[in-house]
């Protein structure tokens, strides 16, 4: 049972890889398991939408006391896989979108995957149409739901879910629940849940927030100069790219291998496992690694895991073994960034990311070629 528990944790210390997504890919719509758009970072998203999301954080409490986690990535998520962030469209200095944002017309068609008639409930006031119902807005609300969380963020008088700000508002109040604490991984997927009940559609909102929180790290370099600067800065670059177990090389990411021991494939995903990510970022200091992480180790300057994490130094090699003192038994590599994080890429259904040295178990020591 344990031997079984190693290998399906194992992150990159052989190539014989695991890395199906937990996500669904958006593009024209979802696609099949494995899957996953490229980017994520906050750049994807037009300033004034990014604006409207921080500011309905900031405003939440106000109108759900009771409500913990509530995270601009939370809103970027949801909107991302609604109406890609009202990309192509105007949005106003006040946050007036133009052209609106309209979903199909919610009549039983089959139309858009809608297969439930709703009547209509705003005589067209949101919607435009007295036929029936239809999502409007950058975060796709029912008319009729929009009657219970709609709210003026913008302070014009009046709760517009054709307006960023106040959309942004909604989609944290109807989140938030009663009072739900977003932190926990469970009421978060049942708030996501709350707003379409598709598995799929929870594991596409899922990858986004988990993206964009991964985008909205800063480690902070303002002491770091030099060729640890690049190697880091490589690192943090790919923050938000999805895990694939084989993926990654010295001229970026790359599709991954079959199959890991739990029987999963990374050929679908191009990403980076986690020896796959430190060979990127330290070839654009010109220094090639071994391809395992296991053989990494045996670069550089090693630092004994008995000096503890404070003899760490950015830039340098984070290792992680199943048998302390043995070298052979290395399973994980990350990047050492300053205050006790390091960049990750941790593991099957993860993006890379910023993480504290302690999210993995069995601290090696690291190296430093820096």
């Amino acid at each position: 049972m344990v031997v079984l528990l190693l290998l399906a944790a194992v992150c990159c210390a052989a190539p014989v890889g695991n890395a199906i997504s937990a996500y669904v890919a958006l593009k024209a719509g979802a696609q099949e398991d494995g899957g996953i758009a490229e980017g994520g970072t906050a750049a994807d998203i037009p300033p004034r939408m990014l604006t409207a999301y921080k500011k309905a954080v900031q405003q939440v409490g106000k109108h759900v006391p009771t409500c913990r986690g509530m995270r601009w990535p939370v809103l970027a998520g949801i909107a991302r896989v609604e109406s890609n962030h009202a990309v192509g469209r105007n949005i106003a200095t006040n946050g007036d979108i133009r052209p609106r944002i309209y979903g199909v017309l919610l009549n039983g068609s089959g139309a858009g995957g809608n297969m439930t008639s709703f009547r209509d409930t705003d005589g067209g006031r949101w919607d435009s149409t007295s036929q029936g119902e239809r999502a409007v807005g950058p975060f796709q609300f029912l008319p009729s739901t929009w009657d219970d969380v709609g709210e003026d963020a913008n302070g014009d008088g009046r709760a517009d879910p054709h307006n960023a700000d106040d959309a942004a508002l909604g989609a944290a109040i109807y989140l938030c629940g009663k009072g739900r604490d977003l932190t926990q991984r469970g009421q978060l997927t049942a708030a996501i849940l709350q707003y379409n009940q598709s598995g799929t559609y929870v594991s596409n909102v899922l990858g986004w927030i988990d993206q964009y929180t991964a985008a909205a790290k800063d480690p902070g370099l303002k002491n770091v100069t030099g060729t640890v600067r690049t190697v880091i800065e490589a690192a943090l670059s790919q923050r938000g790219v999805p895990y694939s177990w084989g993926g990654g090389k010295a001229t970026g990411a790359s599709y991954g291998i079959c199959c890991s021991p739990s029987g999963k494939s990374g050929t679908t995903i191009k990403g980076f496992d986690c020896s796959g990510l430190t060979q990127y970022a330290y070839a654009r200091a010109g220094i090639r690694l071994p391809r395992l992480a296991a053989d990494q180790a045996s670069v550089g300057k090693r630092i004994p895991a008995a000096l503890g994490t404070f003899a760490l130094r950015p830039g340098d090699l984070i290792f992680f073994a199943y048998v302390p003192g043995r070298d052979s038994s290395i399973y994980h590599v990350g990047i050492y960034a300053g205050s006790g994080q390091m960049i990750n890429a941790p593991r099957p259904g993860t993006v890379v990311r910023l993480d504290a040295v302690d999210a993995m178990s069995g601290y090696a020591g690291g190296a430093r070629l820096l």
